[in-house]
């Protein structure tokens, strides 16, 4: 494997990071930063000319590294400034009670992430709401979409740090 080559470590095993050198991660920085950087400034930013930063971009991209790019927005200016985290334990874990419980929360735009857990909770959401009146509603649509034994809202009170950027290894 060459050095601008990215490659899949083994398919279907649990690690499913790609090999990345140096000048790739420079530009997954850079995009974090600001995916609206221009070609030509990201090349000049990492040392290549733009159509090799462009076909490493692309690459990215193919591989799925970089899933997708987004604009953040300011829930506060936006009027959605709750932030909830709820815990859920389902009553039932069957596959498919997993499966359709999964599948509905997933789909509730409130939910800005939605994870399943390891330790006394099977899944953590994160939702976004403008009001209490909201997030009771959001309540209603998740304890309807499954056998559920507990559910716990944490209500954030200030947003300390709040980052979409990961740490490139």
């Amino acid at each position: 494997m060459t050095a601008n080559t990215l490659e899949r470590l083994k398919p279907g095993t649990a690690d499913r990071s790609v090999k990345l050198d140096a000048i790739d991660r420079k530009i997954l920085r850079g995009l974090q930063r600001d995916a609206t950087v221009t070609i030509a400034a990201l090349a000049d930013d990492v040392g290549l000319s733009p159509t090799p930063c462009w076909k490493r971009i692309q690459r990215l991209e193919a591989v799925g590294v970089i899933r997708k790019r987004v604009a953040l927005l300011d829930q506060d200016m936006l009027g959605i400034g709750i932030t909830v985290f709820v815990s859920i334990q389902l009553g039932e874990h069957s596959e498919v009670e997993i499966n359709r419980f999964a599948a509905a929360i997933g789909a509730l735009p409130e939910v800005t992430g939605f994870f399943r857990m390891a330790g006394d909770i099977d899944y953590m959401a994160i939702v976004v709401v403008p009001d209490m009146a909201a997030y009771d509603d959001v309540y209603r649509r998740i304890i309807a979409a499954g056998n559920l034994k507990n559910v716990v809202a944490r209500f954030a009170l200030e947003r300390l740090k709040s980052e979409t950027a990961i740490p490139i290894p």
